[in-house]
């Protein structure tokens, strides 16, 4: 080997130490900078004259563990929709309180069934009569907050989409600002310049940020450029970003609910959109990260948490003030059934059919609602709470026919014939082929002295409440935000006790029929509630319903707490082995940079002998 090739080796060398050593000192400086991924450098034999070998820097390589990176991400978005909906799962708990706390649904019913009790024992007492106003102000007070807050989360749902979307378009551009930044590698396989290993980090981080958001799926090209989609494979970024958009609603009530029609919905959407002017609803496709937990909370969990406290709110109104006459038998030559008197009916009211199939032998029941608006029309067969009726609506405003004539229309195939004017109404058997069992009509009473135990305790709002189905919805839809007490009964508290001109004093008629109400009758409930199903309602009494519906919610918030920790506790542990094998360990860093100091101590001394070998042949000629 000559001397000009030991003198080439050895810088040769010593560049390569000193690259080495720059790329520690960047790792060093950069252990705790979040996306940083360790970085060598990419070393290759050189051959100097015909025995001895170099060494060149071929570029820089970064300790990427591509398939724990991948796992990392997905599980960033699941951390991230499991403690989102746990956040919010609680606040809604917040809202419930602890079951046998003061301050909650529960203590407030108790206290209205315990000031009804009382005036049962003491009717003629004025302060037994005033205790149960307070306390029915109290439990309405009680569940308008709930309602209020429970919109409150929704809304703040809305806003957090609204946020998650201006954040998630600021990440895709990053991510296709550096693909364009990106050119092919000159250097061929993994290896890549020092500028361009810190593009790739800081676009990585850019993707890992954006998998906070949502599900995405990352394929990366030849030339180090990646393409991202979402979870259901729509393309959000290439060499161009595409543009997600939300149209955020100011308003949030138990109203206004998404829809994928966007002429029916009244909240925002999330849009993917093009620049060849193509556009996806991406929506209900999300299945993780914090935009999916935004928009189950706000179009499922939350909603069902409000149909549950407006289902109460409904059934209490209703358990109180729902009468049900029974028909009187008629007869009509050889057809029998029952006069009906529908007068008091209003909508959202029933005519409750009984009636057996003789040709069967089978027993069926038939609902007939009444119906002031025919855009309604028909309703559907969940439009009553009996999995076993069969429903039928009926316009009573006039602009479909008369009431007889629909009725007939709707329910002669059931063998059911109707005769009279409305609201003298009378149902008649088709005689060998059905055998009708009962017949009654269920109303509302709105007068505070109509002569019987009923009464409109509470109102929606200073209006009777009777369930009524419009266009624009359910009655029962956000009754819970506007159940107050009966104004009529605040002014008189006497009417608690006196239902007619006749009520002798010390009456506990009334008292008793709303105390048993509240306290003994049993009533079914919206499978819509997450309570039963739509085969078998739930049924129970009122206290039952709500302890049934509260029971949930704490399990919900308990699973959620579980599922978070859980999903922390993966993510902490993707975290550590990304780290372990792409981070920076300071330990391994100083062992290495003792190493290459050592070299460039060897390699220095290789250049000093030369030289000094050089110098003694200068001086020997």
């Amino acid at each position: 080997m000559s001397l000009g090739d030991a003198l080439s080796i050895a810088m040769a060398g010593l560049r390569a130490n000193q690259a080495s050593m720059s790329l520690v000192s960047s790792n060093v400086a950069n252990a705790e900078t979040p996306g940083y991924v360790r970085k060598t450098v990419d070393q290759v034999v050189t051959n100097s004259g015909q025995t001895g070998t170099g060494v060149q820097i071929n570029g820089v390589n970064r300790q990427l563990d591509d398939y724990v990176l991948a796992q990392l991400r997905t599980e960033t978005s699941g951390a991230s929709y499991a403690s989102l909906r746990n956040d919010f799962l609680q606040q809604l708990q917040g809202l419930y309180g602890n079951p046998n706390s003061t301050g909650t649904l529960e203590d407030a019913y108790n206290g209205l069934t315990t000031a009804m009790q009382a005036l049962s024992t003491s009717p003629d007492s004025t302060s037994a009569r005033i205790g149960v106003i307070n306390a029915s102000q109290v439990l309405a007070g009680q569940l308008n907050s709930m309602s209020n807050g429970i919109q409150t989360l929704r809304a703040g749902c809305e806003t957090g989409l609204s946020d998650a979307v201006n954040t998630a378009n600021n990440l895709m551009q990053q991510i296709a600002q550096i693909n364009n930044q990106l050119q092919p590698n000159p250097l061929g396989g993994t290896s890549t310049d020092a500028a361009t290993a810190s593009l790739l980090d800081k676009r990585d981080q850019a993707i890992n940020q954006l998998s906070e958001l949502m599900d995405i799926r990352v394929v990366t090209n030849g030339a180090n450029q990646v393409t991202v989609f979402t979870g259901s494979g729509t393309q959000l970024v290439g060499m161009e970003a595409a543009t997600l958009s939300f149209n955020a609603q100011g308003t949030v009530n138990p109203q206004t609910v998404w829809n994928p029609n966007t002429q029916l919905s009244d909240l925002g959407s999330i849009r993917v959109n093009y620049s060849n002017g193509g556009s996806i609803d991406l929506t209900s496709t999300l299945k993780s990260g914090k935009m999916a937990a935004y928009v189950e909370l706000r179009d499922k969990t939350l909603v069902q948490a409000q149909t549950q406290i407006d289902q109460f709110a409904a059934s209490l109104s209703s358990a109180l003030s729902d009468k049900t006459v029974a028909g009187t038998p008629a007869t009509s030559g050889t057809q029998s059934g029952f006069a009906l008197d529908l007068s008091n009916m209003k909508s959202g009211n029933t005519i409750n059919i009984s009636y057996t199939d003789t040709t069967t032998g089978s027993q069926r029941t038939v609902s007939v609602m009444r119906v002031d608006d025919p855009s309604v029309l028909p309703l559907p067969q969940t439009a009553t709470l009996d999995p076993n009726d069969y429903v039928v609506g009926i316009d009573f405003s006039g602009l479909s026919g008369s009431v007889t004539a629909q009725l007939n229309a709707a329910l002669n195939a059931k063998n059911l014939q109707f005769t009279g004017t409305s609201p003298n109404v009378t149902v008649l058997n088709n005689a060998g082929f059905s055998t009708i069992n009962s017949a009654s009509v269920t109303s509302t009473v709105t007068s505070l002295t109509g002569g019987s135990g009923e009464v409109p305790l509470f109102t929606d709002g200073g209006s009777s409440y009777s369930g009524t189905i419009s266009s624009s919805g359910s009655q029962m839809t956000g009754f819970a935000q506007r159940i107050a007490v009966n104004p009529g009964l605040i002014t008189d508290n006497a009417k608690l006790v006196t239902y007619s001109t006749s009520t002798a004093a010390g009456d506990t008629t009334r008292p008793d029929f709303l105390t048993k109400q509240l306290t003994a009758t049993n009533y079914l409930y919206s499978a819509k509630t997450g309570v039963g199903s739509d085969t078998a309602p739930f049924k129970g009494t009122l206290l039952s319903y709500m302890q049934q519906f509260v029971s949930q919610q704490g399990s919900n918030a308990q699973a959620a707490q579980q599922l978070s920790d859980g999903q922390t506790v993966v993510l902490n542990t993707l975290q550590q082995k990304f780290s372990s094998s792409s981070g920076v360990n300071m330990d391994e860093e100083m062992a290495h940079l003792l190493e290459l100091q050592n070299a460039y101590s060897a390699n220095a001394r290789v250049m000093s002998t030369i030289n000094q070998m050089y110098q003694a042949l200068m001086q020997s000629m």
